[in-house]
């Protein structure tokens, strides 16, 4: 998959919200977190807009694009 989430991850780290609070109050569902936690699937851009409420952040601030057959994110 082309998106990396590592990004939504440290965020959520930085904070303190555990993906077991996020499942608990409904914000996204089981299947996107795992999605975004395996890198394998299609996330829904309501999930993005839910997250980004709640994390008051930007798409950007939540994934990476990576172009295939690259082992890093795009720098610039």
């Amino acid at each position: 998959m082309p998106f990396k989430y590592d990004k939504l991850f440290e965020l959520l780290k930085e904070k303190g919200i555990s993906t077991y609070k996020i499942r608990q109050e409904n914000l996204i569902s089981q299947a996107a977190l795992t999605k975004m936690k395996n890198g394998v699937g299609n996330i829904d851009t309501r999930t993005f807009e839910r997250l980004c409420a709640v994390l008051h952040c930007q798409p950007g601030d939540l994934m990476e694009y990576v172009e295939e057959g690259s082992e890093e994110g795009c720098e610039k």
